[in-house]
């Protein structure tokens, strides 16, 4: 499966054909949808183009996307950047609609930020599937010390410059993976900037699921810009 991610928290002019907008999303996901993706993750933005987690903004690029990609699964971020506030954070969540009635399919949810089990808890409520996201050993230990690995629709083991452990991203993930040992749910590898494309083609390699898109990378493997979401994930289905 290759997800591709959409925008992340990238600004407007980060990229020419950064999707931004309800429309913008829906036409970028159609097209990198018939290019090989299986699903999309996007961040939705308010009307100044921010980062948002109201119930409208989140409803109306949902909305767009399964209008142009009939049947297509859409994950949405609950990152606390957009919300520090963790109660904040549930306060907004809780107002999101069952996919049924127009919200998400899935959510992720970084298991290293406060109240993670909290918003997991409130997403299956909503019947809103739970994406782990395990960015270091430490998160992964905490994660696998709870129920929540049978109960969660995949584990996002995310190698992030920086973040993540370690200089070499192949060392990173496999430091990720041995902590977090055998779980019982598929494991999404994915990498961002510079560890991209190299943990896209270990994943690949490995039999894993991955994801690739503007939020990851703005570049293809030969260091050119890419032209938009869709010839990422072409790219990825190259070997």
């Amino acid at each position: 499966m290759i997800t591709a991610c959409l925008n992340g928290d990238r600004a407007r002019g980060a990229h020419p054909r950064l999707p931004v907008t309800p429309e913008e999303l829906g036409l970028d996901a159609a097209r990198a949808v018939a290019a090989g993706a299986t699903m999309v993750h996007v961040h939705p933005r308010d009307a100044a183009g921010r980062e948002s987690l109201s119930a409208a903004d989140v409803v109306a690029a949902v909305s767009a996307i399964r209008r142009a990609s009939p049947g297509v699964r859409v994950s949405v971020t609950t990152r606390e950047g957009i919300a520090p506030d963790e109660h904040a954070r549930l306060r907004l969540l809780w107002d999101w609609p069952e996919p049924a009635e127009g919200g998400p399919d899935s959510a992720s949810v970084n298991w290293h930020e406060p109240g993670a089990v909290e918003l997991a808890r409130l997403l299956r409520a909503r019947d809103v599937g739970v994406e782990a996201g395990i960015w270091t050993p430490r998160a992964a230990t905490a994660f696998v010390s709870t129920p929540w690995p049978w109960q969660v629709e995949r584990v996002l083991v995310e190698a992030i410059p920086g973040s993540s452990p370690g200089a070499n991203p192949g060392w990173s993930v496999e430091r990720i993976l041995a902590a977090l040992g055998r779980v019982p749910a598929p494991l999404l590898v994915h990498g961002e900037r510079a560890w991209a494309w190299p943990v896209l083609r270990w994943a690949q390699a490995a039999g894993h699921d991955v994801r690739i898109g503007l939020e990851d990378t703005l570049r293809l493997p030969t260091g050119r810009e890419a032209r938009d979401n869709a010839e990422l994930v072409a790219a990825a289905h190259r070997p």
